[in-house]
């Protein structure tokens, strides 16, 4: 049995569709029949880039608070690396923050 992982990325609300459809292209969110399935939470990120940084949104050294979504999706572990490179290569933010879980395989 393949292994299946969760993949979740913040994104500022208005690029979420684009990278959403990214993810699917990917193969993330590839579920039986269905694909390009995900979930979408809405929050506020808050950060401070530090002098080095470059930031899409903000100042360097000034607090910023912006309205993102939390994209999650499903994948098998063997495909991470390829959905990964989507994230990056769609993502707006210099560093995108990615989290991973492994998800228990439980037979029916």
């Amino acid at each position: 049995m393949r292994e299946v992982v969760k993949v979740a990325v913040t994104v500022p609300e208005k690029d979420a569709d684009k990278l959403r459809l990214a993810i699917g292209n990917a193969g993330g969110g590839a579920i039986e029949d269905y694909s390009h399935t995900s979930l979408s939470v809405k929050g506020v990120g808050r950060f401070k880039p530090l002098d080095d940084a470059n930031p899409t949104i903000g100042k360097s050294g000034k607090f910023e608070e912006v309205a993102e979504e939390r994209i999650e999706v499903t994948c098998f572990k063997d495909e991470l690396s390829k959905i990964m490179q989507a994230i990056r290569d769609n993502h707006p933010y210099e560093v995108p923050v990615i989290d991973v879980y492994p998800l228990l395989a439980i037979n029916e």
